[in-house]
């Protein structure tokens, strides 16, 4: 009997992981990524799951583009205040998912403060928690048994190959520029960006031809979106240092 051959999406998304994750991606992890790819559809190339630590987790843009597609019928989010302490920064949100007019609705409880969100996010524990009660519950609808990215704690940091330039910036004489430069390579590894887009995407941000040459004030201005940008709306970050990478692209061909 003939083995069954994944089609050419799947193949392209394999390979896809393979560029990102050449050191991580076994066989077992190219096996769970090929299923995600039939039976949920779901796409690496567009943020809707990532790779951390050896294992797969599925975006909060994955599950709600999956959602879209499953036609869901809505969404309710409610805070669960008798848990929640503004003061300390916990919040606790129930959700609940209506897969059509007439579901009885799929529950998920999130909750977070700041001993269990990463220390780029803290602030947000509000938003961090309303997106861990969605999470759950998509999950719990559409059968997904992953976790979700923004369900863990803490973000699991691995040793990709990325290489960025060790520079200071703006000469950096009074040490901040090594402390800005070394957030930006931990936001690259714990979001698995293509180091080489975040460089031409902080260049064009900062409006000058290097990094160098870009002021202390403006890079740490860039280093603060990205690692808002990366948490709230990866699919989004994604799909905008990709159009960095399309003159390189045009020119090979």
């Amino acid at each position: 009997m003939t083995p069954h051959r994944p089609n050419a999406r799947v193949t392209s998304e394999l390979r896809f992981a393979g560029r990102l994750w050449p050191e991580q991606l076994g066989r077992h992890q190219k096996q769970v990524l090929k299923s995600l790819c039939e039976q949920l559809d779901l796409r690496l190339s567009t943020g809707d799951i990532s790779l951390l630590d050896g294992r797969w987790y599925i975006t909060h843009a994955g599950l709600l583009r999956l959602a879209e597609q499953r036609h869901c019928t809505g969404i309710r989010v409610q805070v669960i205040r008798e848990y929640c302490n503004s003061n300390l920064n916990r919040w606790v949100f129930k959700a609940t998912v209506y897969k059509t007019r007439h579901c009885k609705g799929y529950v998920g409880y999130g909750d977070a403060d700041p001993s269990n969100v990463s220390p780029l996010v803290r602030g947000a524990e509000m938003r961090i928690a309303e997106t861990r009660a969605v999470n759950r519950a998509l999950r719990k609808a559409y059968g997904i048994g992953i976790c979700s990215v923004e369900e863990i704690g803490t973000i699991p940091v691995s040793t990709p190959t990325e290489k960025f330039p060790p520079q200071r910036a703006n000469g950096g004489s009074n040490g901040t520029g090594p402390r800005v430069r070394d957030r930006l390579c931990q936001i690259i590894r714990q979001h698995k960006l293509d180091p080489e887009l975040v460089k031409a995407y902080a260049v064009d941000f900062c409006g000058t031809e290097t990094l160098r040459e870009a002021s202390r004030e403006r890079v740490q201005d860039f280093v603060q979106q990205l690692a808002e940008r990366a948490q709230s709306d990866r699919n989004g970050l994604l799909s905008q240092l990709n159009r960095y990478a399309l003159p390189k692209q045009e020119g090979a061909a």
